[in-house]
């Protein structure tokens, strides 16, 4: 069936979709202040005569961002069934009680409590809760596919902006238990508000006179894949596995900012929170602006200058001990790793449709959590064995060498699936067997 263009009158603002995309984001992307709470939650359990490990403390990031990727399919799959605005409104009620739960745990001592809370309920929430505009923004938008779903993921990046500096002052006025209750019913109350905004285009739905005409927009698929039809491509595992390395990649960095801070620069915690909040800024501008570049460039080849970039910033970090130096290369990670979930929705988009898009970057996204297990709990554990966080961030670097080698296969079938557009849409100029 040939895409409709409809009257715009009949239609939800697709502007006021995208703004509470962003607000919804803002609020998820929260999680990745958790180096704040690291150190805090040690010395309360110290000074319980029942000290907690960085590895343990660190688990509970670990956890959060596992189940998020679990939340991700979970999501994914019943907003392509019932639309975006149940799911959403689901996921900030997991999300808005995870905080709640870990509040109560901090207060009775209890970290498995916090895993519970802040790990289970806030990773289910937040994996519900990115999928659904992340999937809505692609429909509503083909005509700035990378520009748009960039900056909405790019809230997600910006969350640690707001909650690092405002949890560490927090932290020392009122202690660990009333943050996470402040934080868990004003997120709450803000993404059920932001999920009342989401509706999906009709099928095949278009923006008034848009037309592909860019050698992106061109090579996108004009087929709308299923889940399982996706899932039996080699492609769904090479943009799996780009974005699982990406991840993994910054995510060590990112789990750690405040702690590494610290100890690298003789920091305090309150001085290494705001470099948590900066880097917060790139992770959330890393999103926006690769993605942008993506619609000129390609998407292949933004994944390979994110991992070679990376390859440099790595094996320089560990021996930086001044400030600005430590902080521009810490942020230019962040922005190459928000830059991974900038430009992977349009991405897949552009490889299997927007159809089932929701189902479908959900599993992709699984990749997410996948990534999240071993590398925090990596580099803290090889902290507490070492005392030092250098050993890992060197195997990383070797890591992102490897992984230049996957956006060379996927621009391979990106110019695969341009030859067949080409095809399609001029048949007299393609040779006959």
């Amino acid at each position: 069936m040939e895409p409709r263009t409809l009257p715009n009158r009949r239609l939800p603002n697709r502007w006021l979709i995208a703004l509470a995309a962003v607000l919804m984001q803002v609020c998820l992307g929260s999680v990745y202040a958790w180096s704040v709470f690291t150190k805090p939650l040690m010395a309360m359990s110290a000074a319980n005569h029942d000290p907690w490990s960085l590895t343990r403390v660190s688990a509970t990031f670990t956890i959060a961002m596992s189940c998020l990727g679990i939340g991700t399919v979970i999501g994914g799959a019943w907003q392509d069934r019932v639309g975006p605005r149940i799911v959403s409104t689901a996921a900030g009620i997991f999300y808005g009680c995870g905080f709640l739960i870990a509040a109560l745990a901090t207060s009775m001592h209890s970290l498995y409590g916090i895993y519970a809370g802040y790990g289970l309920f806030c990773g289910l929430g937040m994996g519900m809760g990115y999928i659904c505009p992340v999937a809505t923004i692609t429909k509503w938008f083909p005509d700035k596919r990378g520009l748009m779903t960039g900056a909405a993921v790019m809230g997600f990046g910006a969350g640690a902006l707001v909650m690092s500096p405002i949890a560490a002052r927090m932290i020392a006025a009122v202690g660990v238990p009333q943050t996470f209750v402040t934080f868990g019913i004003a997120y709450l109350i803000l993404i059920v508000t932001a999920a009342q905004f989401y509706s999906n285009p009709p099928q095949g739905w278009r923006p008034d006179g848009w037309e592909p005409r860019t050698a992106v927009s061109k090579a996108a698929s004009t087929v709308d894949f299923t889940v399982s039809q996706a899932l039996g491509t080699g492609r769904f595992w090479l943009l799996w596995l780009m974005i699982s390395l990406n991840t993994s990649a910054g995510i060590s960095i990112i789990s750690q900012a405040s702690p590494l801070a610290q100890q690298q620069l003789r920091l305090t915690a309150v001085e290494a929170s705001a470099i948590v909040g900066i880097i917060s800024v790139f992770n959330a501008l890393g999103r926006v602006f690769w993605a942008w570049v993506s619609d000129f460039i390609g998407r292949s080849q933004v994944y390979f200058l994110l991992f070679a970039i990376q390859i440099f910033l790595f094996f320089a970090l560990p021996s930086l001990h001044e400030v600005a130096i430590f902080s521009v290369v810490v942020c230019a990670i962040a922005l190459c790793y928000g830059g991974g979930f900038g430009v992977m929705p349009s991405f897949t988009a552009d490889f299997f449709g927007s159809r089932y898009m929701g189902g479908i970057y959900g599993w992709i996204l699984l990749g997410w959590g996948f990534a999240a297990i071993p590398s925090p709990l990596l580099i803290a554990y090889v902290h507490d064995r070492t005392g030092t966080y250098e050993y890992a961030i060197f195997v990383i670097g070797f890591v992102m060498l490897v992984a230049t080698v996957f956006p060379v296969l996927a621009w391979r079938i990106v110019k695969r699936m341009a030859a067949d557009a080409k095809a399609i849409e001029n048949p007299a100029a393609t040779p006959h067997s």
